[in-house]
């Protein structure tokens, strides 16, 4: 009892200095430096050195399946999150489908998800309202994979049907540019991937798509009788759901093997898509310039 009598004006003194030391510490340190940064129309604060006037994106990715290299869709929602954004977009994205909130200022959802046209709960919903508002959708592979390809056909004018043996597997894809006058396929050529192609399809038919590219039916023993048929590979897709405005869809049907996204023609190619299915220029993308960026100068003639 003695020693606690003792200790308490030792505490108490104590106690007073370290709030006084406390009080000058607080004093002392630096405050956060005024922020510009001012919230956008989506929520996100504007990043320094980000477009906040470009077109809004929203990826949405799977996790990774396959073997090594093979729909690599974690890789894929970091590397073209970055991309996007060197590329003037606003970019958001995430593994799980989106909600209605994400959609909200969204003018294109980029799909790169193996059977992504499995919609449960309120995403069929949630992405039918978007395309009703005039909302653009990119396919990318497999997403368009599901077990209603008449429904998904209606959203991006073609789908597979999950379960059906109707891919080539592990195959060369040689393109026939179709329509060589699209603004889309500015600069692209008969190249052939090594890749996988989709033979087997249901397709919209009021209205039709517009094929862009096919490509001949590899002989892969997955392929079977259908060796040497002529399918669409790439193509866009204008329609109007009941009760909606017009709205654009653009389908790569590639992208089984990852490397290809690192494919010059094909970057090119699918940042048009994606421009044009939001309704921006097609270019823009592609041709935007950073403020401050200077363009490289030619090097000298020898």
């Amino acid at each position: 009892m003695y020693l606690r009598q003792r200790m308490d004006p030792v505490a108490a003194a104590l106690g007073i200095a370290l709030l006084a030391c406390c009080g000058w510490c607080s004093a002392q340190q630096p405050t956060a430096p005024h922020s510009s940064t001012q919230p956008g129309p989506n929520g996100f604060l504007n990043t320094p050195g980000q477009n906040m006037s470009g077109m809004h994106i929203y990826l949405w990715a799977g996790l990774k399946s396959h073997l090594e290299g093979q729909h690599d869709y974690p890789q894929w929602l970091a590397d073209w999150s970055k991309l996007l954004t060197a590329h003037g977009a606003v970019v958001d994205g995430a593994f799980h489908p989106p909600s209605a909130r994400d959609l909200e200022h969204t003018d294109v959802l980029v799909i790169y998800k193996g059977d992504a046209a499995f919609l449960g709960g309120d995403s069929k919903t949630v992405i039918e309202d978007f395309a009703k508002r005039g909302g653009g959708i990119v396919s990318l592979h497999d997403s368009l994979c599901g077990p209603d390809p008449a429904y998904f056909s209606t959203l991006v004018g073609g789908a597979k049907h999950h379960g059906d043996v109707n891919y080539t597997l592990d195959s060369p894809v040689p393109y026939t540019i179709v329509d060589k006058a699209d603004p889309i396929m500015q600069g692209m050529t008969d190249i052939t991937l090594w890749d996988e192609a989709f033979f087997t399809m249901t397709w919209a038919h009021n209205p039709k798509i517009h094929v862009l590219a096919t490509s001949v039916t590899a002989g892969t023993p997955s392929a079977g009788t259908h060796k040497g048929e002529v399918a669409p590979q790439i193509w866009t897709y204008e329609h109007t759901l009941p009760g909606g405005q017009p709205a654009r869809a653009f389908v790569w049907m590639q992208g089984h093997i990852y490397a290809n996204f690192s494919n010059y023609q094909v970057q090119q190619m699918l940042l048009r898509g994606i421009a044009w299915a939001g309704k921006h220029p097609v270019n823009e993308l592609v041709d935007y310039k950073a403020p401050g960026a200077t363009k490289p100068t030619a090097p000298p003639t020898p």
